[in-house]
């Protein structure tokens, strides 16, 4: 192997190998966002239990919120941001591309969502319960749709076909979402009917 290609073959393996960490911490990060809602949720359901279940549940749920927070999100969101930034900077032309463009404004979105979990987790551990368990779980599906048009992006480079993937997702969400309110208004007309006997 001649000197030339022995370096074309180490800056492809540094490529891959940056590409691989970047795939890595953006896993991470989407395991803590489709967590953290996950665990508000849950937050935000035990302030409805009695005490002491109340407070311990609460407690709880903060404990495992700042951790997943402060341990895996934030250091993940750092990583992911710092290894896709190293790509771009490997390969500037890709910033010439509409499909790189259009990704970066969803990484954009997505930075804007995780500092918002933030927002929600302060408050709940503040005692602050702005929202209702059923808008959580509503929040929570956000991320879902960042991580479709993401991915449809880099994998299919077109900036048209992403959209048919990501509405695809919606339809299905908001099927999903209406099946678990009729689920929810069935359950709660149910319970309330074995109550009145």
């Amino acid at each position: 192997m001649n000197v030339a290609s022995r370096l074309i073959y180490i800056l492809i393996m540094t490529y891959l190998h940056f590409k691989a960490l970047h795939i890595i911490f953006v896993v991470s990060w989407f395991a803590g966002l489709f967590y953290i809602p996950r665990l508000f949720v849950y937050h935000t359901e035990a302030n409805d239990k009695p005490e002491p279940e109340r407070s311990i549940l609460i407690a709880q749920f903060k404990k495992m919120q700042m951790l997943l927070w402060k341990a895996i999100m934030i250091p993940a969101c750092y990583l992911a941001i710092l290894f896709g930034a190293i790509l771009i900077y490997l390969t500037p032309s890709w910033l010439d591309q509409d499909w790189m463009q259009l990704k970066l404004a969803f990484v954009a979105g997505l930075l804007i969502y995780h500092l918002y979990t933030g927002k929600i987790r302060n408050e709940l551990s503040e005692g602050k319960f702005r929202f209702t368990s059923f808008q959580l779980r509503l929040f929570n599906e956000i991320a879902t749709i960042f991580l479709f048009s993401i991915v449809f992006l880099v994998v299919l480079k077109n900036t048209v076909d992403w959209l048919w993937g990501v509405l695809g997702l919606i339809v299905f969400a908001v099927l999903m979402m209406t099946a678990v309110r009729i689920v929810k208004q069935i359950r709660e007309k149910n319970k309330a009917n074995s109550t009145e006997r």
